[in-house]
């Protein structure tokens, strides 16, 4: 599988840096229209779950994909369950999967429980959140990239919801991004007000920091 595929802003003619806007539309409406993006998902997931193995954390903090973001619950899902099964040496344990709900006075985000068959309600911009669950606090927080650049960085949809909420909570989770080979920005950089992400994971393995092996490139 070619996972480079796909136009970067670059090759469609959009100006570097100077359009964050232009940037956002082009790759939402490429990651629609992905051929290979349930392909795409399978590799990421697989990544994914390998990554978690050598976690410590019990609560993970997600979201709820939207325009074709990849869908990190299924992993999560499969990651709570294997705690909960244990081993012959090890008591089982209890992890928690957390989905933002939004505070609409400061627009920053507190992480409610979500397990499969939830009640969900649609919030202020019509995406899913949980209802009455119980707030957790994330050690680990997977964050969906629209785009990533050098260093780390990422292009959101520019709400700024999670740099507030970072900004927030201590101890900081440490945080992940997720997001497609083909969302790659090398001319993305940094606002001052940017604070870069810990990792990034696309479905070749692991591409920031680069400290470790990626699972290299598939046919």
């Amino acid at each position: 599988m070619d996972t480079s595929s796909g136009d970067s802003p670059r090759k469609s003619g959009l100006i570097p840096q100077a359009d964050k806007s232009s940037w956002r539309r082009h790759l939402v409406d490429q990651r629609l229209r992905m051929g290979d993006h349930e392909d795409r998902s399978d590799w990421l997931q697989r990544v994914l779950r390998v990554w978690l193995v050598e976690r410590s954390d019990t609560v993970i903090g997600a979201y709820w994909p939207i325009k074709g973001e990849f869908d990190v619950l299924p992993a999560l899902f499969r990651w709570q369950e294997a705690g909960r099964e244990g081993d012959a040496l090890e008591a089982p344990i209890q992890r928690g999967i957390g989905l933002p709900v939004m505070n609409p006075e400061d627009k920053t985000l507190k992480f409610h429980a979500w397990y499969p068959g939830c009640p969900m309600e649609p919030d202020a911009y019509s995406i899913p959140k949980p209802k009455g669950t119980e707030i957790l606090v994330p050690t680990l927080l997977f964050v969906p990239c629209v785009g990533y650049g050098p260093g780390g960085y990422r292009l959101g949809y520019g709400g700024g919801f999670y740099d507030r909420t970072l900004a927030q909570l201590t101890p900081r989770p440490f945080t992940v991004g997720l997001g497609f080979a083909n969302a790659f920005l090398p001319d993305l950089e940094p606002e001052p007000h940017d604070i870069p992400l810990d990792a990034i994971l696309n479905e070749n393995g692991v591409v920031w920091p680069l400290v470790m092996p990626s699972l290299g490139e598939r046919d």
